[in-house]
């Protein structure tokens, strides 16, 4: 169960600020795209996205997107931004996240990995030696594969919150 177990919950990305980061010794910051920043039908980062990023990049806090959909998609989303971007990545396996944290010349423990999932984002983060954030799905998919995937998360999730209120976010 460590390996699925987040560090911390937030409601949004949104509530995710450098200066939590920066407590904390992390300047790496590698997000997934679909239902945490953004809802799967939405090509392009909205105006919020893009001054989360600025406050990010500016606090010198270095980003980069990781995720497992496609080349198209994923730099669609990125062609505003312009930051290091990773498709078809692999995740959970840690390869493409321990390359995004190399080029960087930095460490794990100085990274944190931001997603919806805890099958995918939580367990390859925790599963490399990251802080792993988690945030609650923008908008879910329905197909019977992610609700049986979401449902192997809820029990996990439940105990999280209830040993951190704090943090109930769903």
């Amino acid at each position: 169960m460590g390996y699925l177990t987040p560090d911390f919950m937030f409601a949004t990305y949104r509530d995710l600020t450098p200066a939590y980061l920066k407590e904390r010794g992390i300047d790496v910051l590698i997000m997934d795209i679909d239902n945490t920043l953004a809802p799967y039908e939405q090509p392009e980062p909205d105006e919020c996205i893009m001054t989360w990023l600025a406050e990010m990049q500016a606090a010198g806090i270095r980003l980069a997107f990781v995720s497992n959909n496609n080349r198209e998609r994923v730099e669609l989303f990125n062609q505003k931004i312009g930051i290091r971007a990773h498709a078809k990545s692999g995740k959970p396996f840690g390869k493409t996240l321990r390359r995004v944290i190399r080029s960087y010349g930095s460490d794990a423990s100085h990274t944190a990995i931001l997603g919806d999932q805890l099958l995918t984002d939580v367990f390859a983060g925790k599963h490399i030696g990251a802080t792993a954030l988690l945030v609650p799905p923008i908008k879910d998919k329905t197909t019977a594969f992610w609700r049986i995937k979401r449902a192997l998360e809820k029990p996990i999730i439940k105990k999280y919150v209830k040993k951190h209120p704090e943090q109930a976010a769903h």
